[in-house]
């Protein structure tokens, strides 16, 4: 599959429960996201949830980008629009361990010290189907979704919690901007991409 040949659209309402599903793939191996629900049933479970309530508005707001055949899935915020925080945080505190409970907290306080004040596109979450990884599928969801930022002329943010991610966002002109780690988690990387 050539990033070319890659056909990315905005999703529409019907498309939701699938892009989550593919989203719920793309993030069973991700190391932030495992690190805080390592149970597969309670991930299984919790997950769709959570990127409901984390980017999930993208998708009314038509703001969410698909891949042919739902192998990938981006979920964008403008300016001005955020996540669902009241439900993130009873998510979490539902389903999340009291080993991991304090260190997410102090995970998302960095978090906030981190997000831009000035208005900016948030990227809360671009997925992959391990199935399609490597062929180009995110690549492309970042070129189509960069095009509406760069339309606004304003920065773009996000925050990375897989390594194997950063290489994808520096191409696309993200810059690690610090490292965000409490107790025992994985570093999750802040980054910025300027404006065009």
């Amino acid at each position: 599959m050539n990033e070319r040949d890659i056909t990315i659209r905005i999703a529409q309402a019907p498309d939701e429960g699938t892009a989550i599903d593919a989203l719920t793939l793309a993030f069973g191996a991700d190391p932030m996201t495992r690190w805080s629900l390592p149970d597969p049933a309670v991930y299984l479970s919790t997950f769709s949830s959570i990127a409901r309530a984390f980017g999930g508005s993208a998708f009314q707001g038509g703001t969410a980008y698909i891949a042919d055949g739902f192998a990938g899935v981006a979920l964008w915020l403008p300016p001005g629009v955020g996540s669902d925080e009241e439900a993130l945080m009873q998510l979490f505190d539902e389903n999340v361990g009291d080993d991991v409970k304090e260190d997410l907290s102090g995970i998302f306080e960095q978090m906030e010290k981190f997000h831009p004040a000035e208005p900016h596109w948030y990227l809360p979450m671009i997925g992959v189907d391990p199935a399609f990884q490597g062929t180009g599928v995110g690549s492309a969801l970042m070129t189509e979704a960069l095009k509406a930022v760069d339309r606004d002329g304003l920065i773009a943010y996000l925050e990375s919690s897989n390594p194997k991610n950063i290489s994808l966002y520096e191409r696309h002109g993200f810059e690690v901007i610090g490292e965000i780690q409490s107790g025992g988690s994985p570093i999750l990387r802040p980054m910025l991409r300027r404006a065009q």
